[in-house]
């Protein structure tokens, strides 16, 4: 696999409020992605870190969103919003989202032309992600075994929608990403 020396890994919302069982969003899986999450952001110079925040106030169907999901109606510095200590430490720049996409203004003026994907959830953040990257033209790579979904069907799911857009959205192992940049 080739991998351009300008490659951007993106590791998204690797949030408390995922981790944590007794949240209504927790993540399924979350644990296990977070060693290869550290190993890839080892092996990149171009990285950062996501965070989903909540909306001061929600607009259009967001508003029916937030009445399913009241608790996560809070600020910035809420608890939950943190990134978990183990991406945290990482000291990766954090780029804030009100949405489940990541490619924003933002993201795009710091990604040259390969983008890496990991984090959660891969039915959710990590798809609107890929696939609105994709339509900006950006080759986009999802590290298979650094994300997970709501569940373990949910994540299967995701990734198999997404192997439907290759060449533009590419599927790969943890493994392949980092052999490509030693």
């Amino acid at each position: 696999m080739r991998l351009s020396r300008s490659a951007t890994l993106v590791v998204i919302d690797m949030q408390q409020v995922f981790a944590d069982p007794a949240s209504g969003w927790y993540t399924a899986g979350f644990s296990q992605i977070l060693q290869p999450i550290r190993q890839l952001a080892a092996a990149f110079d171009r990285k950062f870190a996501t965070r989903f925040l909540a909306p001061a106030e929600p607009a259009g169907v967001w508003r029916d969103y937030y009445r399913r999901w009241p608790f996560a109606l809070q600020p910035p510095s809420w608890p939950g919003y943190q990134l978990v200590p183990e991406v945290a430490e990482l000291g990766l720049p954090t780029l804030d989202t009100e949405t489940f996409g990541k490619w924003t203004s933002a993201l795009a003026g710091r990604v040259v032309d390969e983008l890496v994907l990991a984090g959660v959830s891969t039915d959710c953040c990590v798809l609107s992600t890929a696939l609105a990257a994709a339509d900006a033209g950006i080759r986009v790579l999802v590290a298979e075994q650094a994300c997970a979904g709501a569940d373990e069907a949910s994540h299967r799911q995701a990734l198999a929608a997404m192997r439907l857009y290759a060449p533009l959205v590419e599927v790969v192992s943890v493994a392949e990403l980092l052999d490509a940049r030693s």
